[in-house]
């Protein structure tokens, strides 16, 4: 022990001492008159440690162990369960889950001066001291006198009336001809009560129309069953394959449109230039052709006497051309009439082939007439556009042969309920085809590299 000790711990003789004096660095010299040196330069180690020690017993104890009784600290524990009771009265142990909810903490919290203030204090004093001076010289206050006349009410059993507001209030419809919102306008005369507006209005008709027949909740095809037949399985795979074909289509639509031509396609300066001469220099050869012809075939200058001699613009008709044109304008007249005379005698013995001609008319009308309203009746059940998107019918809900299992439970979950509500919704035009909004940022973003993190290099 005396070996140990010599080698783990430094002799106190005076030669190590003389050693450690000298290999004392020198202590500075702190200016302790100034505030900012004081807890500086000054150890509290020990206060901090003693007063965090103590606020410690004050939370779990309720104050310093030092000052509490030995009864309060310990119990009598012999094993039995009744002599317990009896050695420790008032010292019963509560549960843990007790203890866990009670506050341990001894530290009173600080009081809330404003809520024991009371407002109007003094006016409310005043009020009740005057009170008891009336009570001691026998006057009731008057809402004292209308409580105890409401009770005597109710003793002697006379029924209250029942506020139009309350719970106890009868019900009725008020769209209802038997409503009594209606008493006072029993045996009116409509005209008193359109002038005095006071009649009911007319619930319009398409407020009782659905704006979709179609069901709530749609019943799939028998192939969506987790234990289908397989001619019902096949059909709706075929329809599954039909949804990705025409998907197909029109992607492959869209790169065709897109796609760069081929190289015989491509325009060239030649091509673009044969465009923009495109009838130019035919036009030219044809105005040329044109004017040889009339070299070699002059026109004649006869006119027939029949003809209108062509009047100058800014000369004045003579007696004779006016005389002439009154003829002719006459005898075109005639000659009008005389063909709608010989039509409407000629129709006469036309009445079988109009009357044929109107039935098929009507026959076609009927036919147009039926149409529409297959037509009507048709568009009930489909989605309208309600807004600038179409809507789009969901994919339905397809599980290959080697994903089906005859049981509920090994069932695979295929698509979203949540999904089909919404879109259902969308379908009985009961909300308009949406999509998700873009968020599209109005200002680019700006990386700063921060003062505090510029000298880390990793």
């Amino acid at each position: 022990m005396a070996a140990s000790t010599s080698a783990d711990f430094i002799s106190l003789n005076s030669a190590s001492s003389t050693q450690l004096s000298r290999r004392k660095v020198r202590r500075k010299r702190i200016n302790k008159n100034k505030k900012k040196n004081w807890t500086k330069c000054t150890d509290i180690a020990d206060v901090e440690g003693f007063l965090d020690d103590v606020r410690l017993q004050e939370r779990a104890v309720g104050g310093l162990i030092s000052e509490k009784s030995d009864d309060t600290l310990f119990f009598v524990d012999t094993g039995i369960e009744q002599k317990d009771l009896k050695l420790n009265k008032g010292k019963t142990k509560p549960l843990h889950i007790d203890l866990v909810l009670q506050s341990t903490s001894q530290v009173p919290p600080p009081k809330d001066i404003l809520s024991h203030q009371i407002p109007n204090a003094k006016k409310l004093r005043r009020q009740a001291l005057r009170q008891e001076k009336l009570e001691a010289q026998g006057i009731v206050p008057r809402n004292k006198r209308l409580l105890q006349a409401r009770l005597l009410q109710k003793s002697l059993g006379k029924p209250s009336p029942i506020p139009s507001t309350g719970p106890r209030r009868k019900y009725y419809d008020i769209w209802s001809k038997n409503s009594p919102l209606n008493k006072d306008l029993i045996g009116k005369d409509s005209w008193y009560l359109q002038q005095t507006k006071k009649q009911r209005i007319k619930r319009p008709d398409w407020l009782q129309t659905k704006p979709s027949q179609l069901a709530a909740v749609e019943v799939i095809s028998p192939g969506g069953s987790y234990n289908p037949t397989f001619e019902s399985h096949q059909a709706l795979l075929l329809k599954a394959h039909e949804v990705e074909l025409k998907k197909l289509k029109e992607e492959e639509k869209l790169n065709r449109q897109l796609s760069v031509p081929v190289k015989e396609d491509i325009a060239t300066e030649e091509t673009t230039f044969q465009e923009l001469c495109q009838g130019l220099l035919e036009d030219s050869e044809g105005e040329e052709e044109e004017k040889e012809k009339e070299k070699n075939h002059p026109v004649s200058e006869d006119t027939p006497e029949d003809r209108t001699v062509p009047v100058a613009v800014g000369e004045k008709k003579t007696e004779k051309q006016r005389k002439r044109e009154k003829v002719l304008k006459e005898k075109k007249r005639k000659l009008q009439a005389e063909k709608e005379a010989n039509c409407k005698k000629q129709e006469l013995f036309r009445l079988r082939s109009i009357k044929a001609v109107v039935k098929q008319r009507e026959e076609e009308l009927a036919q147009r007439k039926k149409k529409r309203m297959e037509k009507r009746e048709s568009d009930t059940t489909k989605p309208k556009r309600l807004g600038r998107l179409k809507y789009q019918e969901l994919d339905p809900d397809v599980q290959l042969s080697t994903e089906l299992s005859g049981c509920l439970r090994t069932l695979k979950p295929e698509g979203s309920i949540l999904r089909d509500r919404f879109k259902s919704l969308q379908k009985r035009n009961l909300i308009e085809p949406r999509e998700r909004a873009k968020f599209k940022r109005k200002y680019k973003l700006k990386y700063v590299e921060k003062r505090a993190f510029k000298e880390i290099t990793l």
